[in-house]
């Protein structure tokens, strides 16, 4: 069976609907008829049924859902396998938000580095519905993020919180969303928040899905939005940005993501120097100069799992 109609499979799965999987996939919707209408006939009946909802599996779909999951992971372990660069003797792929590069993983690199020496690694940056296929492919072992979805043979576990924190290049800005504020997407929790602490703001000039998208043109042009209080720190300290005193604060969870029963060389020795780091990052005492008495407590997201501060 050819690997690509079950990837398109599992991509209309996780999608909900064919529109959406074709999106992801890069292809017209036609494509993705046309695969899975070529992966029923092959197997001999009907995998998803259609309605306005998008597309839902039938027993049978169902049931091959295991299978095709098996398969394209095979397909990508032994692709990963044949691939492993000469003098290493094992690969790992490691797909992480923009943001929790940012300061963690990157201090992760070197660390693993050190600790494995005979392990190659790729890094990869994307968000949730990039990283996700990945993982239930096969494709990437470890994904760092902050809004998993529960997957069948995919263990979650959580690192750390991030501390949202309003933050302007105005010295005592209002407590809330002014001109030149930038909404980064931080997430459905973040953003079911954001409206219930805010709920007469209209919406913002500029919407961002990357925080460091968004930072980087308040750094340039001015004007506030909600950080990783862990990023903006060395702002603070040098003033091109400022706490908003009175905004409330938003604690987001962040998971490491990986399969269960995967056997890949250095993997839990991966996964255990993300949680050291993790729990060491919690220790660590905020600068008292880059903080004020004013800044209100945080408004906490729902969590899951046992929660760490940053």
């Amino acid at each position: 069976m050819d690997t690509e109609l079950a990837r398109t499979f599992l991509s209309v799965v996780e999608a909900g609907n064919f529109i959406s999987a074709a999106d992801r996939l890069h292809v017209s919707q036609s494509t993705v008829s046309t695969r899975i209408h070529t992966l029923e006939q092959q197997l001999g009946c009907v995998l998803f049924v259609r309605n306005k909802a998008g597309t839902a599996l039938t027993a049978a779909g169902r049931q091959f859902q295991r299978h095709a999951s098996t398969l394209v992971r095979t397909v990508a372990q032994a692709r990963h396998d044949i691939g492993v660069p000469e003098g290493f003797r094992g690969t790992l792929v490691v797909g992480g938000r923009i943001g929790l590069w940012e300061e963690f993983l990157l201090h992760w690199l070197p660390a693993m580095q050190q600790a494995e020496p005979a392990i190659s690694i790729r890094a990869e940056s994307g968000l949730e519905p990039d990283i996700m296929p990945g993982l239930i492919e096969g494709r990437i072992d470890i994904g760092v993020m902050y809004a998993p979805q529960s997957r069948p043979g995919l263990k979650i576990e959580q690192l750390f919180e991030d501390r949202l924190v309003m933050v302007s290049t105005t010295l005592r800005a209002a407590p809330e969303p002014q001109p030149g504020y930038v909404y980064v997407d931080w997430g459905p929790e973040f953003d079911a928040r954001h409206r219930a602490c805010f709920p007469n703001f209209g919406g913002p000039p500029l919407t961002v899905n990357i925080g460091w998208l968004g930072l980087q043109h308040i750094l340039e042009n001015g004007g506030s939005g909600y950080f990783p209080l862990r990023i903006v720190l060395p702002d603070l300290a040098a003033k091109r940005l400022h706490l908003v005193a009175g905004a409330p604060e938003f604690a987001i969870p962040a998971y490491v993501v990986y399969s269960a029963d995967s056997e890949r060389e250095g993997l839990a020795h991966a996964i255990a120097i993300m949680h050291r780091m993790a729990g060491q990052a919690a220790k660590a005492k905020i600068p008292a100069k880059v903080m004020t008495k004013s800044v209100a407590k945080p408004a906490r997201t729902a969590a899951r799992g046992k929660a760490h501060r940053n």
